[in-house]
């Protein structure tokens, strides 16, 4: 039966909303670049229904104007605790511009995927509006543009270092990774009702020990007891030698991999960063508790006539666990969502499930069945006391750790339990499916054997047509700096998905995704990649050009030319003309790119490979 929704299920997004609520006032006012989707797939939608949850009245403001009278700024007034401020799902930067660094004409979170809803670094622009309006409200940022740009990082739109953004945000602390555990901890000392309206320096007071937080505090500031920790080279160290930025990377990377984490400092002119160490991995109750918020799954009434393609995309998704352990040098996820899983419980999946069945447009079918990878689920160290003192970036690169749980006999059990839902006509995995995890031959036969088994489970009953994959690339050189298997193995599943296709008469593609100008790849690489993969009959669609985002270990190479691990030079192509020389090569069938490809082959003296493509 369809769930029907009242105005008041959704957080209040205006002042009349607050009327209808018979408030006069609000404790959190939370702003977000994203439209308001009431989706536990949208941070803003998830750490409000957490504050809600903790007792707390709860605003969100979505998409502020910030080129008016800055109306929107001011309509819920002072909130009593603080300002919550996110810049939505992605990175802005990332979000309105392409590789190339060309505008982008639509924005997938926002109302009819028209762009121009939120301005260029959304974090440091809302904040210095806040700020100005109400100099003693504290603002806590968070989200995906917080969380990776917490220390000196790589802004490649602006071809340069730029401070931790607590710097240039003005905000007062800094949650980073999955809020829900760090915002019920900072909500602690304040959530009494009784209570005034909070002062920044009495919130800061509170929150200078809590976990998976980073603020900035004068240099001078004694740093005693559990704020001692680690110290970084400076911002302004880095500015002048590219290799302390290197240097730095590689010990905020492992710091980030250790289940006990030192506190990291960093001085920023005549300030000191401090980032306290993460919370421990969310347990299954835990994440299950968030999952389990009463969210209408839907867009606030508002967008009522428009579509979000980002909403779009995912109304029929089930995200089954959290975190990723491929450690792929070009990736955020394991930076933001950590490396250890969390996996939800059957009961939390299947409960979700029951209310997509009730969504007025729902077929039977849902999209995907999955998660930042798609078959990681329950999956873990079989020894904790050795992932306790592990801090490798990557559980499966250069091979399967012997100490991993590789069984995907969870994952077979759940597909099985949701498909037989009666109300369920196939579950597809959309998700992409790390098929050196299902290929590993560990010493266990039985496991082995399990996982044979969901390879043909997958492909039979759980591919919608096309099933993604990624093998990033052919070289051996260019999958070793992003920490990827070999492509070898990737033409071994090739061969398993088109027998199984073969014997059960299925007409599917497997789609590969490749990335050019990634670093240490060279045009030879890409001309290699183009007569590989047209040996296999592929025509590349999913392809995309290298972009570097903070935080990742590509970009570190990428701005400093060294491997922050090895100090080892490394190439990367940098202007629009070397890019443009690699992207080509994805495109041999192509009409418009054949001569200049066969110009290139040429000056390379790869005569050889002009044969293979053409």
């Amino acid at each position: 039966m369809e769930k029907r929704y009242q105005l008041t299920d959704w957080l209040p997004t205006t002042k009349k909303e607050l009327e209808i609520r018979g408030w006069d006032s609000v404790d959190v006012v939370l702003f977000s670049g994203d439209a308001y989707i009431d989706h536990l797939a949208f941070g803003a939608a998830v750490i409000g229904r957490v504050m809600e949850s903790e007792g707390l009245r709860v605003a969100i403001v979505p998409q502020p104007n910030w080129r008016d009278d800055l109306r929107d700024f001011k309509k819920m007034g002072r909130p009593r605790l603080f300002f919550a401020v996110s810049a939505g799902s992605m990175d802005s930067m990332m979000n309105h511009y392409t590789a190339n660094k060309r505008l982008r004409s639509d924005d997938a979170y926002s109302p009819d995927g028209k762009a121009g809803f939120r301005p260029d670094y959304t974090t440091i622009t809302y904040c210095n509006i806040l700020k100005s309006l109400y100099p003693d409200v504290p603002i806590i940022i968070g989200g995906i543009e917080a969380s990776l740009r917490r220390f000196t990082h790589y802004d490649y739109w602006q071809d340069k270092l730029m401070p931790s953004i607590l710097t240039d945000s003005k905000a007062d602390l800094l949650v980073y990774g999955m809020g829900e555990k760090p915002i019920r901890e900072i909500l602690a000392p304040f959530n009494f009702p009784s209570r005034g309206k909070l002062g920044v320096a009495e919130f800061m007071k509170q929150v200078k020990n809590i976990p998976q937080v980073a603020f900035l505090v004068s240099a001078n500031f004694p740093l005693e007891g559990e704020l001692k920790g680690a110290e970084l080279f400076s911002h302004e160290e880095c500015l002048k030698d590219k290799k302390k930025f290197a240097e730095n990377f590689n010990i905020i990377e492992e710091e980030s991999n250790k289940q006990n984490a030192n506190v990291l400092l960093q001085k920023i002119n005549n300030k000191t960063l401090v980032v306290n160490p993460p919370f421990p991995t969310m347990t299954t109750e835990e994440l299950d508790a968030s999952f389990d918020l009463p969210y209408t799954r839907l867009p606030h009434p508002k967008y009522k006539g428009k579509t979000i393609p980002a909403f779009e995309m995912i109304k029929f998704s089930v995200n089954i666990h959290r975190g990723c352990f491929g450690g792929c040098s070009f990736c955020t996820i394991s930076a933001h969502q950590g490396k250890q899983i969390v996996s939800r419980s059957q009961k939390s999946i299947l409960k979700e499930i029951e209310n997509i069945s009730q969504m007025p447009d729902f077929k039977g079918y849902l999209s995907d069945l999955g998660g930042p990878s798609a078959n990681m689920y329950q999956m873990c160290g079989k020894d904790k006391l050795i992932c306790s003192t592990c801090k490798k970036p990557s559980c499966i690169f250069p091979t399967v750790c012997k100490n991993l749980n590789s069984n995907h006999q969870p994952l077979l059990d759940l597909y099985k339990k949701v498909d037989s839902l009666p109300y369920i006509k196939k579950s597809f995995i959309g998700s992409g499916v790390r098929y050196d995890l299902c290929l590993y031959e560990s010493n266990d036969a039985e496991i082995n054997k399990t996982n044979r088994e969901y390879i043909k489970e997958l492909i039979i009953n759980h591919v919608s047509g096309r099933l993604k994959v990624a093998p990033e690339h052919t070289s051996l050189n260019v999958l070793k700096i992003m920490r990827k298997p070999s492509f070898d193995l990737f033409q071994k599943f090739k061969k398993i998905f088109d027998k199984i296709n073969s014997e059960y008469a299925l007409k599917q593609q497997l789609i590969p995704y490749f990335i050019s100008s990634h670093p240490n790849c060279t045009d030879e690489d890409m001309a290699e990649l183009a007569a590989t993969t047209k040996n296999l009959d592929f025509r590349l669609e999913q392809v995309q050009d290298f972009t570097p985002t903070p935080m990742t270990l590509a970009t570190a190479i990428y701005y400093s030319g060294y491997h922050p691990y090895t100090m080892e030079k490394i190439w990367t192509a940098k202007t629009k003309q070397e890019k443009l020389n690699q992207q080509q090569f994805f495109f041999w069938y192509k009409r418009e790119y054949k001569s200049q490809i066969m110009n290139s082959l040429r000056r390379m003296k790869r005569e050889d490979l002009i044969k293979k493509i053409f």
